[in-house]
């Protein structure tokens, strides 16, 4: 605070940022279905080369199903959606998210991404969703 003016006074790089724990997943293959365990913060400033590469990984797996389990994800933004698209892309239509958080659904909603990938409360569930999509 400055004693003359009352003011106090900032970093020229403004004010402090929380830094948040960066996103991680976790790949675990079961048959067809490869279940990604997210932890952390997907938004945007978000690592795009360890998505990048989580992304290659996926693919490298070539599970035909994917089953996005976002338990312990707080906050979606920009580079989260475009990770969830390009997953959905990926597993050509075959993905449903499991356990998210009030905060994530209502970003979904609000992009609209929840009238297009299914979402489910459980593992199970979306186990059971993902393979009653097959056999439709």
């Amino acid at each position: 605070m400055n004693a003359q003016t009352g003011m106090q006074s900032l970093s020229p790089l403004g004010p402090a940022r929380t830094v948040r724990d960066p996103i991680l997943i976790n790949i675990e293959v079961r048959g067809d279905v490869c279940l990604l365990h997210f932890k952390g913060y997907l938004h945007a400033g978000a690592d795009s080369d360890y998505l990048n590469a989580k992304m290659d990984e996926i693919k490298t797996v070539a599970c035909t199903k994917c089953l996005a389990n976002f338990e312990d994800v707080m906050s979606l933004g920009s580079a989260g959606l475009s990770f969830l698209i390009d997953l959905y892309k990926t597993s050509d239509g075959h993905l449903v998210l499991v356990k998210t958080q009030p905060r994530i659904r209502e970003v979904l909603d609000i992009t609209g991404l929840s009238t297009v990938i299914p979402l489910a409360t459980d593992i199970e569930s979306g186990l059971a969703a993902l393979c009653a999509e097959t056999r439709q």
